[in-house]
């Protein structure tokens, strides 16, 4: 008994996790000392003893770390981040394609992921990889102001992490990290509805409206939609990069966290900080984040059309 072979729409599952970890890899190693940067200015609170050297701007922060740490020193927990952003790009990936999926198949006329697809993948990213994003963060903020015996790589931070202060450890920030990938859930779709809004615009009136929009956009319009939607997503979502950030600090020597949860970084952030507390790095985020979302987009949707291209 023969069986039919599998439909066009299920044979293209694959290229978007594909697509998605190259053009991840690519935008992570060129934006990475950025990265770096953001994480030590976010938990720069301006207490007089801190275990954090403190930085003017991005600027000074890129140079003296340049100065005393070298090349290595701005990719500190590259490896841990390339995994992280790995796990997290092809999880997020693979649940928009599901469904994308889901409403080609109830036939109707405008995609918007439900709350509920947003919340399934947001909670699975977060799980898989929250333990990857503590250990990248411990990695990138260790200095020699630190008074505990330094994490020697990604496993070793593991396996302290565990040993120190136990598997709950591992998921520390969890909640701010729910919020930070449904924010980049809805990133996404934003792309997506500019990306056929502007494929519209650029046909309409033509002989060439039916078109499939992936042969009439090009990597130029990739890269302008790509930093558009990033940069309208940034300021509203980032009060929850520090809240995260400062989670994920590791105790001091006495084995005390200097935040107990989400609500005390807000309190405490606000109350020596103020607003602008929250915003700690923000300029080195923007840096990193509108010329990288240009990037991924453009290494992705390229990537895609190969894969598509190799399948037919």
């Amino acid at each position: 008994m023969s069986t039919a072979p599998p439909s066009k729409r299920d044979k293209l599952q694959w290229e978007y996790p594909v697509a998605g970890l190259i053009s991840g890899f690519a935008t992570l190693t060129v934006k990475y000392p950025l990265d770096l940067v953001s994480t030590r200015l976010q938990v720069n609170d301006g207490r007089l003893f801190s275990q954090f050297p403190r930085y003017k701007n991005t600027a000074h922060a890129i140079f003296t770390i340049a100065r005393f740490d070298g090349l290595k020193g701005l990719y500190a927990g590259f490896l841990a981040g390339i995994l992280g952003a790995s796990i997290s790009s092809g999880l997020a990936l693979v649940g928009y394609a599901r469904a994308k999926q889901k409403h080609a198949e109830r036939k109707e006329e405008k995609f918007s992921p439900g709350l509920a697809s947003i919340v399934e993948t947001g909670v699975l990213v977060c799980l898989c990889a929250n333990p990857v994003w503590i250990v990248k963060t411990r990695l990138q903020l260790q200095t020699p102001l630190h008074q505990t015996r330094p994490y020697s790589g990604l496993y070793d931070a593991f396996r302290t992490i565990v040993r120190e202060e136990g598997f709950r450890a591992l998921f520390r920030g969890i909640v701010p990290g729910l919020f930070l990938v449904a924010y980049g859930a809805i990133h996404l779709t934003v792309y997506q509805e500019l990306h056929k809004t502007l494929a519209h615009l650029k046909t309409k009136g033509s002989n060439i409206q039916h078109q499939n929009p992936d042969k009439i956009l090009n990597s130029v319009d990739s890269a302008i939609l790509g930093a558009t939607s990033k940069a309208a997503a940034i300021l509203p979502a980032y009060p929850f990069h520090v809240i995260r950030t400062r989670l994920q600090l590791r105790p001091d020597s006495d084995g005390i966290s200097r935040y107990k949860n989400s609500w005390h970084v807000v309190k405490e952030t606000a109350r020596f900080e103020g607003v602008r507390g929250f915003y700690k790095g923000i300029t080195a985020n923007l840096l990193k984040n509108i010329p990288a979302a240009s990037i991924t987009f453009v290494v992705y949707e390229n990537v895609l059309k190969l894969l598509k291209q190799e399948k037919e």
